[in-house]
């Protein structure tokens, strides 16, 4: 697992972190997931390596907080097979038991696509994860069904604007007017909102300055291994 910051777009302090799985090759280095994922999908190994990234992400979450570092809240990805494997709640739970983190501190992102393919089926696994008291955040926002309809129907915490929306901010007034839509959209729900793929400053000020309650991207952290995001963290502390 590699792990990327995110910070507080009203302070700039680190609060979280996704938690990004990735493949050390022999050969080919080091993969990134779109060449694996499906894979691991296709063979229904992805449920088990599921586990393994919820049960790690956790641990080393707490492992920080152990070593004096500030508590941070971790983000970890779910695919669609995971989503609906009847082992998802007690694997969540387990790996929140094992490491002694907050249920709380762990939020799950699942995609538009997730949610619409089946929704009384997401609408019970959701009500599952909710019980056990962990966040759930839809990633890629904007670029799926985008069907708002589901925003009041399920029980999500956040909303994660895709990369796609904020790389172009500054020369393009389009997506400069969807981006002011969602954090508007977000605002009235009352729900979080998250922007990843931030690179520049004029990015970070423009979505400081529109509700976004966390920011991600290359502005404040790459995807790294947790002994350098230990010592991001340790630089980033307060003194």
């Amino acid at each position: 697992l590699y792990y990327q910051p995110r910070v507080a777009a009203a302070t700039g302090r680190i609060t979280g972190v996704e938690a990004l799985l990735r493949w050390e090759h022999p050969e080919w280095g080091l993969v990134e997931p779109a060449r694996f994922i499906p894979a691991l999908e296709e063979t229904g190994l992805i449920v088990q390596v599921g586990a393994w990234v919820l049960a790690e992400a956790c641990r080393q979450t707490m492992a920080w907080e152990n070593a004096g570092l500030a508590p941070l809240h971790v983000s970890v990805n779910l695919s669609s097979r995971q989503f609906r494997s009847d082992t998802l709640a007690s694997a969540v739970s387990s790996s929140l038991q094992a490491s002694g983190l907050p249920a709380a501190r762990l939020e799950v992102e699942l995609t538009e696509s997730l949610l619409m393919d089946n929704t009384d089926q997401a609408m019970e696994v959701m009500g599952r994860l909710k019980a056990i008291g962990v966040a759930i955040s839809i990633d890629d926002f904007g670029t799926g069904y985008s069907s708002l309809g589901y925003l009041k129907r399920f029980p999500i915490d956040s909303l994660k604007v895709d990369r796609s929306f904020v790389r172009d901010l500054s020369t393009s007034r389009k997506d400069a007017a969807i981006i002011e839509a969602i954090c508007a959209l977000a605002k009235s729900l009352g729900i979080g909102l998250v922007a990843e793929g931030v690179e520049e400053q004029y990015q970070a000020e423009f979505l400081r300055a529109r509700y976004c309650t966390e920011l991600q991207g290359y502005l404040f952290g790459r995807p790294v291994p947790p002994e350098e995001l230990g010592r991001l963290l340790q630089r980033a502390a307060p003194p």
